[in-house]
């Protein structure tokens, strides 16, 4: 099982299957929140370049699988926990991690990896206080593969040469469906509305950060 959520600061999550899409919703959240004077971290995808480093050290395509890609991930994750999650949360921020474990496993499982497997693998990353997933645009089509991008194009891009029964817009599917499957968790639609529910969701739980002179109180007492 994961950890325990964050004892003082908020995690929040946005998850899908463009990397786009995912970079838009955080960015647009942040906004949100910060315009009511609580001030927000964005932690992206690739935070710790071992994604970089993994496209430069070969061809795409040759020596790389959907397992790689995982544990690769899961390595990453645990560079953005330590470096970037964890630090601003422990001094009561908030941190938006776009994406998150979520987007791993919904990659994964529509690349045919068990999620039990996965789940286990991305076990050390703490619940979120608030899941969001993207409004997916262009669902009919499949990545446009590209390494400068998020997860699912980085991936196709990899898999382009390499993979032969690799077909992206199969895959993005049964992505963008794993994503949309209940866990159990109330999950926000991160678009319009749903975006400014989300704002407010956070704020709501956060009882010091109501306005910005209660966010500068709480801070001075700490």
């Amino acid at each position: 099982m994961a950890e325990k959520v964050f004892p003082r600061g908020h995690l929040v999550t946005v998850d899908g299957s463009r990397g786009k899409d995912v970079s838009s919703a955080a960015e647009a959240l942040a906004r949100r929140l910060r315009r009511r004077g609580v001030e927000c971290v964005i932690s992206r995808w690739d935070a710790s370049g071992l994604f970089g480093e993994l496209a430069q050290a070969g061809r795409p395509g040759r020596h790389v699988s959907p397992r790689t890609l995982s544990l690769v991930y899961a390595a990453d994750l645990a560079f953005r926990l330590r470096w970037e999650i964890r630090t601003t949360i422990e001094t009561g921020g908030v941190v938006i991690a776009a994406p998150y474990v979520e987007t791993a496993v919904a990659f994964g499982s529509a690349c045919g990896l068990p999620a039990n497997w996965l789940r286990e693998l991305l076990r050390f990353a703490p619940a979120p206080n608030l899941r969001g997933i993207v409004r997916e645009r262009k669902s009919d089509s499949g990545w446009k593969a590209r390494l400068d991008r998020g997860y699912g194009e980085y991936s196709a891009a990899l898999f382009e040469e390499g993979t032969a029964d690799f077909k992206s817009k199969r895959t993005r599917h049964a992505m963008i469906e794993a994503l949309g499957a209940d866990h159990g968790r109330k999950v926000f639609q991160l678009s319009g509305k749903g975006i400014e529910q989300a704002a407010k969701a956070v704020i709501g739980s956060r009882p010091a950060a109501s306005s910005p002179s209660a966010s500068r109180r709480h801070n001075e007492r700490q």
